[in-house]
C-alpha cells in the first residue's frame, strides 16, 4: 500500500448491528471530509454487504480474526501500519484485541470510546482521542459524537441508519415470494427468534414456544404469513419456531448472504425480534418493529428512526447489560432472566396489533 495523506480507517470488528449504527457516522465523516480517503476493516461478512454497499467507503477490508490464529491476524493488519492519519473504533468496541489492533497500525489520531466499565482492563488507553461513554446515548448518538470529536463541528441533524439494497436483491426477493406463493394482499409478518450467542447472550433470547405461539395466533385471527429470519446458525431456533405454531403459512427463510434477508424484509409489514443485528436492519429499511427487550439498556440500542414498540416488563433490576466484555449474568434469586423468560404472548401480540389494525 502507498502512503497518502488524509487517509482514515474505520474498525467495524464488532458485530453487523453495531456497524450499521455507525452509518449514520460515517455519513457525517464523508460529508465533512470529502476528500480523504476512507476505508473500513470488517470481521463479518453481513458487515462487508452492508458497507460495499454505501458511498461512503473506498475500500472494504474483510478479515475473521475470530478463526484465525496470531500470526496471520498480525499479517493481516501489517499492511495498514504507518500508512493512515486516523483511525476509529466503531462504538461499541470495548475489548482489547480491538484497542490493540488500533495501536498496531499506528494513526496518529486513534479515535474510541472511554468506557465507564473495563476500560483500563481492555487497554482503552491505547487510543488517544477519546470521548466518555454516556449510557443515555443510543450507539449512533455515541459514534455520532466520536465525528464531532474529531472534526470539531456539531452535528444537529443525524440520520437514519443505511443499507442499500441492490436490484438484484429486490430479484431475488421476488423470486422467493413467487415461489411462496404470496400475494401483494397478504400480511407479511417476520420474526427473529434468535441473537448472538457470544458472552452468554443466547439468554437475551424469548422462547422460541412463545414466538410459534404467537404465530399460530396471527395466522387464525389475521390470515397473516409469518417469516422466519436468522442465519445458518439460527436453523434449529427457526425450526422450533415453526413446529409450536402448527400452521402452514409459516416459513422459514434461507439466503445466502445478508443483503438477500434484507430485500426479503423489506415486504414485512411488522418485524418482531430480539436484540439482535436484524432488528437494526428492520430499522434501516424503515419497518414496523416490535422489539423483545430483556437486559440490555433501551437507550443504547432501540429501533433507529423507525416506528416500533418495546415489548419489556420493565423490571426493577433492568437493564443490567451494558457495554462490557463481562458475560451476562443474572442477579435474581427467584427466576433467571426473568425480564425475558416472562415476557407474554399478549404483550407482544397487542403491539403487533397496533401496526395491523
Amino acid at each position: 500500500m502507498t502512503a497518502k495523506k488524509n487517509k482514515i480507517l474505520i474498525l467495524a470488528l464488532s458485530g453487523i448491528g453495531d456497524a450499521l449504527m455507525f452509518t449514520p457516522a460515517v455519513k457525517e465523516l464523508r460529508r465533512i471530509y470529502p476528500n480523504s480517503v476512507i476505508d473500513a476493516v470488517v470481521m463479518y461478512g453481513g458487515v462487508k454487504d452492508i458497507y460495499s454497499r454505501l458511498s461512503y467507503f473506498n475500500n472494504i477490508y474483510h478479515f475473521n480474526f475470530i478463526n484465525q490464529k496470531f500470526y496471520p491476524a498480525l499479517k493481516f493488519v501489517s499492511q495498514f501500519m504507518g500508512e493512515y492519519d486516523t483511525s476509529i473504533n466503531v462504538y461499541p468496541s470495548n475489548r482489547k484485541e480491538y484497542n490493540v489492533i488500533s495501536f498496531l497500525i499506528g494513526a496518529k489520531r486513534r479515535l474510541a470510546i472511554n468506557y465507564n466499565r473495563k476500560d483500563c482492563v481492555n487497554l482503552g488507553f491505547l487510543n488517544n482521542l477519546r470521548i466518555q461513554e454516556d449510557d443515555q446515548f443510543h450507539n449512533v448518538e455515541e459514534n455520532i459524537k466520536l465525528i464531532e470529536k474529531l472534526s470539531h463541528q456539531q452535528i444537529n441533524q443525524i440520520g437514519k441508519l443505511e443499507f442499500n439494497l441492490l436490484k438484484e436483491d429486490y430479484v431475488f426477493a421476488e423470486s422467493y415470494f413467487d415461489n411462496a406463493n404470496v400475494q401483494n394482499s397478504d400480511l407479511l409478518i417476520g420474526f427473529h427468534p434468535g441473537c448472538s450467542t457470544l458472552k452468554n447472550h443466547a439468554n437475551r433470547r424469548w422462547a422460541t414456544e412463545k414466538f410459534g405461539r404467537l404465530a399460530k395466533l396471527l395466522v387464525e385471527k389475521h390470515s397473516a404469513k409469518i417469516f422466519v429470519f436468522g442465519g445458518k446458525d439460527e436453523d434449529e431456533l427457526k425450526n422450533q419456531v415453526i413446529s409450536f405454531a402448527q400452521s402452514g403459512n409459516i416459513f422459514s427463510v434461507r439466503t445466502e448472504n445478508l443483503a438477500q434477508t434484507a430485500a426479503i424484509m423489506s415486504r414485512m409489514k411488522v418485524f418482531v425480534t430480539n436484540d439482535s443485528s436484524l432488528m437494526h436492519v428492520a430499522s434501516a429499511l424503515a419497518l414496523n418493529v416490535v422489539s423483545l427487550i430483556g437486559p440490555t439498556n433501551l437507550n443504547y440500542i432501540h429501533p433507529w428512526k423507525t416506528n416500533y414498540k418495546v415489548s419489556s416488563l420493565n423490571l426493577e433490576c433492568s437493564p443490567c447489560f451494558y457495554y462490557s466484555p463481562k458475560p451476562l449474568t443474572c442477579t435474581r434469586n427467584d427466576v433467571k432472566y426473568k425480564c425475558i423468560r416472562e415476557l407474554e404472548i399478549d404483550n407482544v401480540y397487542k403491539n403487533v396489533l397496533s401496526f395491523i389494525s
